[in-house]
């Protein structure tokens, strides 16, 4: 029964190949208070949402993904595809406005 139990967890996990420019990261830090290690996890909520970002898309597709993180802060993460969407490259990280927050339902 455990093992079953175990089967069905794995089963779920999500894996996915996340990216991301270390100087970017430092900058968002001081910028947003955000750490792209901390927008990473708004990945694995089931119930984000994810918007194309028609406004910056102009030379290579973005999107903007509204969730929750490990540290139960709604975020809203800028991030593109590459390698054919098998990798996402996270851009920029922020904690969402009240307007983004009321959209996820916080």
């Amino acid at each position: 029964m455990i093992f079953y139990n175990f089967e069905k967890f794995f089963n779920s996990v999500k894996v996915l190949h996340i990216e991301w420019d270390r100087e970017k990261n430092l900058i968002n830090q001081k910028k947003h208070g955000v750490s792209f290690e901390e927008a990473e996890s708004v990945f694995y909520d089931d119930n984000a949402i994810q918007f194309w970002d028609e406004q910056y898309s102009d030379l290579e597709d973005r999107f903007l993904l509204l969730g929750i993180s490990s540290k139960m802060r709604i975020l809203l993460i800028v991030h593109c595809y590459r390698e054919e969407e098998s990798v996402i490259r996270i851009i920029s990280a922020r904690k969402a406005t009240k307007k983004k927050s009321k959209m996820y339902g916080g």
